[in-house]
């Protein structure tokens, strides 16, 4: 494998066996990869997890991967984005382009053609990552969280982390003890409305928990303040 895991990509196609083949190698090329099928599947997808990397078709059942392109830039303007597609004459080209993709590929493509775009926008989109904290490793509860490397040791073994785990960690750490509410958790790690009604965050705590508390149930560490929202106690 040539890629570190820590690369996970989001691909976004409606045919089975394109999808299938594309898993395949990049797999093999060492990504994670989540496959959605549709619009709605994606941004379940994106609302979950935060991704290195989207490569989207844009004829799609329930709605257009442009949509979600210029989505995805309203918000971000960093995430690479490889729009995968048939339609290849120059004004679909341009388009996708001006909604905010970085590349345009069209079907059938070169294999080897595409994993060489992937490798190489990844590559430059470490170019633009903010140079990592230097002390950025955290102890608590017989766990170790290191966001200078994205990774943990918690009480199941080692896990690599995401950006958006990491992203809402730092914010925990840094203001630990406090009460954060709900709506600045949203905003200020999914960039979404305080009015959202969403369970996002709340399965995000749980994951949390999942990875470092020793009885998810009742959780000693990530604190739920009943009408407000969470706080983080590292019972030093």
């Amino acid at each position: 494998m040539n890629q570190p895991a820590k690369f996970t990509l989001l691909l976004v196609e409606d045919e089975a066996h394109i999808a299938q083949g594309l898993i395949f190698n990049l797999e093999q090329e060492g990504y994670r990869v989540v496959h959605a099928a549709t619009a709605m599947e994606a941004k379940a997808a994106m609302e979950e997890m935060d991704f290195s990397m989207l490569i989207l078709d844009i004829m799609l059942p329930d709605g257009n991967g442009l949509d979600i392109c210029q989505s995805v830039r309203d918000k971000d303007d960093r995430i690479p984005i490889l729009i995968l597609t048939a339609l290849g004459d120059e004004p679909h080209r341009v388009n996708g382009l001006k909604q905010g993709a970085d590349d345009y590929l069209t079907k059938p493509f070169s294999l080897t053609e595409f994993l060489l775009r992937v490798k190489r926008m990844l590559e430059r989109s470490a170019w633009y990552r903010p140079p990592a904290a230097s002390q950025d490793i955290f102890r608590f509860g017989g766990c170790r969280v290191d966001l200078t490397e994205g990774k943990a040791q918690t009480l199941q073994g080692e896990i690599d982390l995401t950006d958006l785990e990491m992203k809402i960690l730092r914010i925990f750490f840094a203001r630990e003890g406090e009460i954060l509410e709900r709506s600045e958790l949203l905003a200020s790690v999914w960039r979404v409305s305080p009015e959202t009604e969403t369970r996002t965050l709340d399965n995000f705590i749980a994951r949390l928990r999942k990875y470092f508390e020793t009885d998810p149930s009742h959780p000693e560490h990530f604190l739920t303040v009943r009408g407000k929202g969470y706080r983080f106690v590292s019972g030093k």
